[in-house]
């Protein structure tokens, strides 16, 4: 049974295991502070305290001040609230820039808003995964609402230069939002030096859990309420707060900060070992996405001449969890949108998969990875060039 088998996760940026200690903070708030934190009786009022004390640690991830952190539930939805509180409170702006690598909860939002007869330009970035900042500044223009434009992307791990992008966006008058879903706890974090208006994140990503997330809104940036009910969050984001939830975020906030320098030194090691040995061990393998500017922790490798659902399944049945890309769009038959932005023929998109690493990772589950991929690559490969010929035979009789 699955449940028998050892489990080795290398799919951080899909989500993250919950943290014995996030979990342990959150056990008191499940089973005997339940009440609700809009309460006017203390049962529940007393709750407000916790909130906004995961709040302050939200807060200090990202240097920001807890006023400017409403908690949503979701990155997807701190994304979309993002752009459509630009929107809101700017009529007649209704041109918005983002990027061709973003994630799909601004993809598949920017589809949205062309049905709703706005304008959205897709900016095209690099072979590397870059962005042309020179192009970026020449789409603003006097109707544009917001540039949004994810910190790193959740595929490639490829970094966007933030502060140059916030300059441009300062210097043209227009907010600024960056999806950073994917940032905490692998790279430090200021939105004070950033110069962000708008910042993303999502508790599930720093080893908290799914259903919560947080946006960040630059003390004295307008904002209008893209969730609206009973007035929480000081009337920017309505419905009851998940107390449990909070806290756990808060508790994962607190300890990403103190677990950065792990995650940039020993886990930025095991990844590069990894990816060497497989570029080395594995003919006609490459990397997809630039070398340095990247995330610590993901590394996206094309495999020549076999599909990246062949390699996931094989890897599953040994026990090791990997991904094609975004766990949103896994099982697609279309190649990672992310990687044909960047110029890749389909073959090279489809034999790609992302390994991601995180805290719990092990030198001896690398050692497992690199153990077990060869062969499979190889057998794969065997497979796929008989069936070929098979076909080919076929064809010529």
């Amino acid at each position: 049974m699955m449940s028998e088998q050892k489990l080795f996760y290398f799919d951080n940026n899909a989500t993250t295991r919950v943290a014995p200690e996030v979990i342990a903070a959150m056990l008191p708030y499940l089973t005997e502070f339940w009440g609700n934190p809009s309460s006017s009786y203390q049962f529940g009022h007393q709750l407000v305290k916790h909130i906004e004390a995961a709040r302050e640690k939200i807060a200090a991830l990202i240097n920001a001040e807890p006023r400017e952190i409403i908690f949503t539930s979701c990155g997807t939805e701190s994304n979309n609230a993002a752009i459509h509180s630009a929107l809101a409170t700017h009529p007649t702006k209704r041109h918005v820039i983002t990027t061709a690598v973003e994630h799909s909860a601004n993809i598949k939002f920017a589809d949205y808003l062309r049905k709703q007869h706005y304008e959205v330009t897709l900016l095209p970035v690099e072979s590397d995964g870059l962005l042309d900042i020179h192009l970026l500044e020449k789409s603003i223009r006097p109707d544009t609402a917001i540039v949004s434009a994810m910190w790193a992307n959740n595929e490639t791990g490829v970094l966007f230069p933030l502060e140059e992008i916030s300059a441009i966006c300062q210097s043209k008058g227009v907010p600024f939002h960056t999806d950073a879903v994917q940032v905490p706890g692998k790279l430090k974090m200021d939105v004070k030096d950033l110069g962000v208006d708008f910042l993303s994140l999502s508790a599930h990503k720093l080893h908290a859990p799914k259903g919560i997330g947080a946006l960040y809104i630059k003390h004295h940036t307008r904002y209008q309420a893209y969730v609206i009910g009973g007035g929480q969050e000081r009337g920017r984001r309505g419905g009851t707060e998940s107390v449990a939830d909070i806290v756990g975020f808060g508790r994962a906030a607190e300890m990403t900060l103190a677990n950065l320098k792990d995650e940039q030194t020993r886990v930025r090691h095991l990844r590069d070992r990894m990816e060497q040995a497989i570029i080395k061990t594995i003919p006609d393998t490459v990397r997809n996405g630039d070398r340095d500017a990247r995330l610590p922790n993901t590394s996206n490798i094309s495999f020549g001449g076999v599909e990246a659902g062949e390699i996931l399944k094989a890897l599953d049945h040994v026990g090791i969890c990997a991904s094609s890309g975004s766990a949103c769009t896994t099982g697609s038959l279309e190649p990672s949108h992310v990687l044909t932005a960047m110029g890749f023929s389909a073959a090279r998109a489809q034999g790609s998969i992302r390994l991601s690493l995180g805290i719990y990772n092990t030198a001896e589950e690398v050692d497992y990875l690199l153990e077990q991929l060869p062969p499979i690559i190889t057998k794969l490969r065997t497979h796929a060039h008989v069936g070929k010929a098979a076909h080919a035979r076929s064809v010529a009789a």
